[in-house]
């Protein structure tokens, strides 16, 4: 069975301990939680994780820099505060981190559409960077969830096929891909032949409508989407990383969870 999470919204409540009831309360069986909250709350987090039952699943954001970033101290940032989110993990029992090459960096689709580096520099950069977090992630227990972004936000991985390209290049063992279904709408030709083609490194599942806001509202064909990742045999969790819309978000949000809980 597919585990659903979400990752944090302004309208959770503050408190850690309240945040985690209130996300049970909706229906979620684990949390994504944001790098830096883990890394400076660890003690906290493990409180309340014991208090309340619900599952820190993996992590995203909160670290300087990117992995692919174009200057070298900031990539070097990355990876230090990536590493301290895999400690943290090890510590709650956390399975991982979600990381792009880079997100808002250069984009070949909006102006100036002129990177600072070749593709062949971009994925040397990627693998080095890669390579280090490789066997950090070994260290700790976890794993390195590679998410490719779509066009307008990122230059270097756009489709799981780019992604799958670059990792199965080296002997990569703590490294495997999130799909995105926001992403993949806009970068798929076929949604459901790239979940399959790639599903031996599909490891991390991230929910959003075509239009970002929370499933259940847009035009991406859950059901179908889900009957695939089924007969794939995907077991692992799918975490809504989504916007939302309505009068009452709570509320609606909930109303998502619904609209989702059938097809897991």
């Amino acid at each position: 069975m597919i585990v659903l999470g979400t990752q944090d919204k302004d309208f959770f409540p503050h408190s850690i301990t309240e945040k985690f009831n209130t996300v049970r309360e909706l229906g979620f069986g684990c949390f994504e939680i944001d790098g830096k909250l883990l890394t400076e709350h660890t003690k906290e987090i493990k409180a309340a994780i014991k208090e309340t039952g619900l599952q820190v699943s993996s992590a995203c954001g909160g670290y300087r820099g990117w992995i692919g970033d174009f200057e070298s101290e900031r990539r070097k940032l990355a990876i230090m505060d990536i590493t301290m989110i895999f400690q943290s993990l090890s510590e709650i029992g956390g399975t991982g981190i979600v990381v792009p090459a880079a997100w808002g960096m250069a984009t070949y689709r909006l102006p100036p559409m002129m990177p600072k580096r070749t593709k062949q520099e971009d994925m040397e950069i990627l693998l080095d960077s890669l390579g280090q977090l490789d066997g950090l992630a070994g260290k700790y227990g976890c794993s390195l969830f590679l998410e490719p972004l779509n066009r307008y936000q990122d230059h270097m991985l756009n489709t799981l096929e780019d992604a799958y390209n670059l990792i199965s290049n080296k002997a990569f063992y703590n490294i495997s891909l999130t799909a995105d279904f926001y992403h993949m709408s806009i970068e798929e030709d076929n949604m459901d032949l790239s979940l399959i083609q790639y599903q031996s490194h599909i490891a991390h599942i991230h929910l959003a409508e075509n239009h970002r806001y929370q499933p259940g509202t847009g035009a991406i064909d859950f059901k179908r989407h889900f009957q695939t990742l089924h007969s794939i045999g995907y077991s692992g969790k799918a975490i809504l990383e989504c916007r939302v819309r309505g009068n009452d978000p709570l509320k609606d949000y909930k109303k998502s969870v619904d609209f989702l809980s059938p097809m897991l």
